[in-house]
């Protein structure tokens, strides 16, 4: 698992090429550290992954929903998916860039009280 924090946000990406094996490590690994991190905006960034489905985007759909519960921005970066698929909850985007625009407008709107 590769983190990398910034001012705004820490982004977290898997250390390998992820398939149906590494992906429940990286989760469980994800779940383990996130202590570390949960008070931080969270991207978790699979765009170097190809072939990843909804399914393992789902497996973060708990997380996702707690974070936001704690005011906090999470998105989900991937390629390849069909993004009508997924719940209006979890937020998921194709490029790096649109993960951190959101976080922006998040940020804005929690400041505004929206």
């Amino acid at each position: 698992m590769l983190i990398n924090k910034t001012k705004s946000f820490t982004v977290i990406q898997p250390s390998s090429k992820i398939d149906k094996i590494n992906i429940l490590k990286f989760n469980t690994d994800f779940n383990e550290k996130y202590i570390n991190f949960k008070n931080d905006n969270l991207i978790l960034d699979f765009s170097n992954n190809i072939n990843f489905d909804l399914k393992k985007i789902l497996l973060f759909s708990q997380k996702s929903k707690e974070h936001k519960k704690n005011k906090k921005s999470f998105v989900i970066v991937c390629n390849g998916i069909d993004f009508d698929e997924l719940d209006n909850e979890m937020i998921t985007v194709p490029t790096l860039k649109e993960a951190e625009d959101i976080i922006e407008i998040e940020e804005i709107e929690r400041d505004l009280g929206i």
